[in-house]
């Protein structure tokens, strides 16, 4: 059985798999998840058992945009089936590039993907004010028909640039939790939960459905991180560190903060909607929700894990 203080769960953000200024390619995926690996056998060098979850948004817009292109040609694919694709291609990209990475170090462990489902409520309050945006960026026309033939919600962004937009229901329930569960004890490296897990919703029938929503990747790591009873979270992003004020001359990196001064930033508006806000928000949640006194959460730099681990890089978010 694998031990429970040594578990952690480990959140990559997008450009763990999709570097920065480049177009994308699988090819470049494939070599920045390998430079992700070895930052992540860092951690397994040092006695940590990792569960993964990672974001898709990129992959998705890239998903969508072939949908278009092919609409004359081919069926198209709903929102909830490409979470599902992207989530199974992401993982085996990322598990073939961590066992590449561990064979060198002499580290043997098997890792698998789970295709995840997230429950989500149809009563949401987000139903009623879709904010997300998806998919490429429409004319005036094409948003048109979409309005008219789809039902979409569309949102202007001016200058005759119109964009899709779901609603972002809040994850209730983790539905392949229990199998999750099992292969963490027996010492599994499991993939899951990619972008926030494919959102469904139980119908008037009983009968379970895929939903055209996009739930927030990491607020569904703070359920699987919670349900896995694991002593610590952490959030991999492009930055080293959270900041206050940040891009301010007085920018101010945080490095070792208490749930409660995090919130205290989260209320005066320190964190971006979109980027890391939700992160601090899930950070306080986990923490303040673990079983564990000296539970932690951790917001670092993707190749920086080991140093974070040690307590020399990222920001730390503690119970007290």
């Amino acid at each position: 059985m694998e031990p429970e203080n040594r578990r952690i769960v480990v959140a990559l953000g997008g450009n763990a798999i999709s570097a920065p200024g480049k177009l994308g390619t699988i090819d470049e995926q494939f070599e920045q998840v390998a430079r992700t690996a070895e930052s992540l056998c860092d951690a397994i060098e040092r006695g940590y058992h990792l569960v993964i979850t990672h974001g898709n948004g990129p992959q998705v817009g890239n998903v969508l945009r072939r949908v278009e292109i092919a609409t004359h040609e081919l069926y198209p694919i709903p929102l909830e089936v490409c979470v599902a694709d992207t989530q199974a291609g992401m993982g085996y990209m990322i598990a073939q590039c961590l066992a590449n990475a561990m064979g060198p170090r002499n580290l043997t462990y098997d890792v698998v993907v789970i295709v995840t489902t997230v429950l989500i409520d149809l009563a949401d309050p987000a139903f009623s004010r879709p904010t997300k945006a998806i998919g490429s960026v429409l004319n005036a026309a094409d948003a048109e028909v979409h309005i008219t033939r789809d039902g979409w919600t569309i949102r202007d962004e001016g200058a005759g640039r119109f964009r899709r937009l779901v609603p972002s229901p809040a994850p209730r329930k983790i539905v392949e939790m229990p199998t999750i569960s099992q292969l963490v004890e027996f010492g599994q490296i499991v993939v899951c939960c990619g972008g926030g897990g494919i959102p469904v919703a139980v119908d008037q029938w009983g009968s379970v459905r895929g939903v055209a929503a996009v739930v927030d990747k990491d607020r569904t790591t703070g359920i699987l991180a919670r349900e896995l009873h694991a002593p610590t979270l952490v959030i991999l992003t492009s930055v080293p560190h959270a900041c206050i004020n940040f891009g301010k001359p007085d920018e101010q990196r945080l490095e070792h903060i208490t749930a409660d001064q995090a919130e205290l930033y989260l209320q005066a508006g320190h964190f971006g909607t979109g980027s890391m806000q939700p992160k601090i928000q899930t950070a306080v949640d986990f923490v303040r929700s673990s079983p564990h006194a000296d539970a932690k959460a951790i917001i670092a730099h993707v190749n920086q894990l080991g140093a974070a681990l040690d307590g020399e890089s990222g920001t730390r978010i503690v119970r007290a």
